[in-house]
């Protein structure tokens, strides 16, 4: 059961609310559409139930509000807008990346990707897929954690009628094992078609309330859609016996040769045409919006009524789009014919020499819904579609052979639900962010670029000769503020969360993320594990090059290497971490690479403004003065790196890159850790 009561939206300066005051309720086992016109406050509804968006009112999910749910991916799966991936992950990729942040097992992808019919595109890039593979994906993304309820902002948008028929009848699917579905939608057609329960609002405000029965009785309004060449003469008969026999009967003439007709019926109007001999195209009913929003472009809904159909010797054909349709110019009609039961219609196409001697079997395909609702509607159909073959010994009538619909492009059953609940770990944000890390081909071409540069820069600088072992395998010639191991560092820390907000696959909707301290302290250790590895990379390949271009010679091993490690290591780590913090808080990448460039060339030459002039105080005897305090003995070895970690700190660049991540961490923790916590 989801309950909204009250979401009222923050108005911004003058403006009214987008949502005010919206209470409703979507009920488990049934899909519930969200109906309004574009602007009406759908998306705001479903963003403010998510607590993306601020306002008041509160959702309760199964009786809890999001914020007390323990694991939201087992509760809610949500599709909102288009799919927040990087374009150069991998379909694979992209739903492991998910399931290691909600927790459940990594097979859990595969076999969602079965069920929306992936499995072939698994390692096509994001960037590559079209709109509907997009959907199918983003459905697969909130299926991962088996959840019990599904918010989806217009999901039909932009797709196709196969691939609408497809993704309303897994919708239903999932409200059949009890689930509950929200989308929002502008259709009132497609509401009355997929929903068993509407919500209407405009201008932010409940409008109706229905169930799919009522809302189909008194929303939509029926009329009959007729094509025929005869439009005046046919609309004239129909008036005529209209008011012969007193009833309400309201032709309209549309443009072309179609007609639209009110408070008549499919079969009055075919036995009217065929007594007066008039060529019929199309007969079909339809529904037309008479609520609040503009009136939608209709689709017809076909009916249950035979139709006199013209023999191949009239010179045309019968059926809808018959003129334009294929093979309107090479002998071949396509014909409407309509059978007993459920509404539906299937094109039959034939040569016109094969209509003479034989019966029809070619089976076009049947235009059904994927969902039928619990009100049955006179113009809902069923999952099973009829299939026409010639009846055994005759070859006049057809024979109606019920089948099942297959599955449409691959789809499968539903998953099988998840035997546990994921337990909460914090190991989760770490794979996470490892498989963010090493999904996309940034984070590669970045490694690639550093050690190529700074074997280059190492060659070039020995070849002159002047600068010092230790910057020879750093690869630090003078002019550049800082060695490329930390700049590599200190970009792969900034698209840590530049790609968070770029690509927010964590949250509801692009262009927010949630910043958690979990999510941060993965973020932490794995930009300053992957710093150390680039370091250990660079002093690697540098000190081979070295020693293979100008001989073991001219890159010895330096006796204080240990402490050069530790100064390197320390660079690298604190690079990566100004720039993940610089991204958090301005939201940006560029902030956070412009924060790590910004240490070396503003920090460090303000601190030495600051700090101008010889020191009255030492440090000497550190060491022994914390031994004194603390009340404890540890070896004298210990001393010594002590005062190596105190040298390291007084130099300008270790103290500018201390002060900085001071200053980040402060920023970013009274910025970004003012939302509720779900890690």
């Amino acid at each position: 059961m989801l309950q909204a009561v009250g979401l009222t939206s923050t108005p911004r300066r003058d403006l009214t609310s987008a949502v005010d005051d919206l209470t409703f309720e979507a009920r488990p086992g049934s899909v519930t559409a969200l109906l309004g016109a574009s602007g009406a406050g759908k998306t705001t509804a479903l963003r403010l139930m998510l607590e993306l968006q601020s306002g008041r009112g509160i959702t309760y999910f199964r009786g809890r509000p999001l914020h007390r749910i323990a694991h939201p991916a087992r509760e809610i799966g949500v599709l909102l807008s288009d799919l927040p991936g990087h374009p150069g992950r991998t379909v694979r990729g992209q739903l492991k990346m998910l399931s290691a942040a909600a927790g459940v097992p990594a097979s859990r992808a595969d076999e969602l990707l079965d069920v929306v019919g992936l499995t072939g595109l698994r390692d096509e890039r994001l960037g590559t897929l079209s709109l509907g593979m997009e959907r199918r994906l983003g459905l697969a993304a909130a299926l991962l954690g088996d959840p019990h309820t599904l918010l989806l902002d217009a999901p039909s948008g932009g797709l196709s009628p196969r691939e609408t028929n497809w993704l309303f009848g897994l919708l239903s699917a999932h409200a059949a094992q009890g689930g509950t579905v929200l989308y929002t939608t502008d259709d009132p057609k497609e509401a009355a078609r997929t929903a068993d329960h509407v919500v209407t609002i405009d201008d932010g405000r409940l409008v109706a309330d229905q169930d799919g029965a009522a809302f189909a009785r008194t929303r939509l309004r029926p009329r009959v859609a007729v094509r025929t060449p005869h439009a005046a003469r046919l609309a004239d008969v129909l008036s005529r016996e209209a008011r012969a026999s007193r009833r309400s009967v309201e032709v309209v003439a549309e443009a072309g040769s179609r007609l639209t007709v009110f408070g008549s019926t499919c079969p009055e109007i075919g036995e009217a045409a065929f007594r007066h001999g008039i060529l019929v195209h199309q007969l079909a009913d339809e529904f037309g919006d008479t609520g609040p929003g503009p009136v939608p472009r209709l689709a017809p809904v076909p009916a249950a009524v035979s139709v006199p159909v013209p023999g191949p010797g009239s010179g045309s054909s019968s059926g809808p789009g018959s003129s334009s349709g294929p093979g309107s110019g090479s002998g071949s009609f396509f014909r409407t014919v309509s059978v007993p039961g459920p509404a539906r219609t299937f094109e039959l196409r034939q040569t016109r020499a094969e209509a003479d001697t034989a019966p029809t079997e070619a089976v076009g395909t049947p235009h059904t819904a994927p969902h039928t609702p619990s009100h049955a509607t006179p113009h809902a159909a069923s999952h099973a579609a009829p299939q026409i073959a010639p009846h055994a010994g005759t070859h006049n009538s057809p024979h109606i052979e019920p089948r099942a619909e297959p599955a449409a492009d691959g789809l499968g059953p539903l998953p099988p639900p998840l035997s546990a609940r994921p337990v909460r770990s914090p190991l989760r944000p770490v794979r996470y962010e490892l498989r963010r890390l090493l999904g996309v081909p940034s984070t590669h071409l970045i490694v690639a670029a550093v050690l190529v540069a700074s074997t280059v820069l190492a060659v070039t600088l020995a070849h002159t000769g002047r600068t010092p072992l230790p910057g020879l395998l750093a690869a630090w010639p003078g002019i550049l503020p800082l060695p490329p191991a930390a700049l590599g560092a200190g970009l792969l820390g900034a698209l840590s969360f530049g790609h968070e907000f770029r690509y927010p696959a964590l949250a509801g909707a692009r262009g927010t993320v949630p910043r958690r301290l979990g999510l941060l302290l993965a973020k932490s250790v794995v930009t300053a594990a992957s710093a150390l590895l680039l370091t250990l990379l660079v002093v690697v390949a540098d000190l081979g090059v070295l020693r293979l271009v100008y001989g073991a010679g001219a890159a010895p091993v330096p006796d204080n290497w240990m402490a050069l490690c530790v100064g390197w290591a320390g660079l690298a780590a604190g690079s990566a971490w100004a720039g993940l913090l610089a991204a958090g808080v301005f939201r940006a990448a560029v902030a956070g690479v412009a924060a790590v460039i910004a240490v070396p060339t503003l920090v460090v030459p303000l601190l030495q403004m600051v700090f101008a002039g010889p020191s009255a105080r030492s440090t000497a005897g550190l060491p022994s003065r914390l031994r004194e305090l603390a009340w404890l003995q540890w070896p004298g070895q210990v001393d010594r790196w002590l005062m190596i970690a105190v040298r390291l700190v007084a130099q300008p660049i270790a103290a500018a890159l201390t002060l900085s991540l001071s200053v980040l961490l402060c920023a970013y923790l009274f910025t970004g850790l003012r939302r509720r916590a779900r890690w």
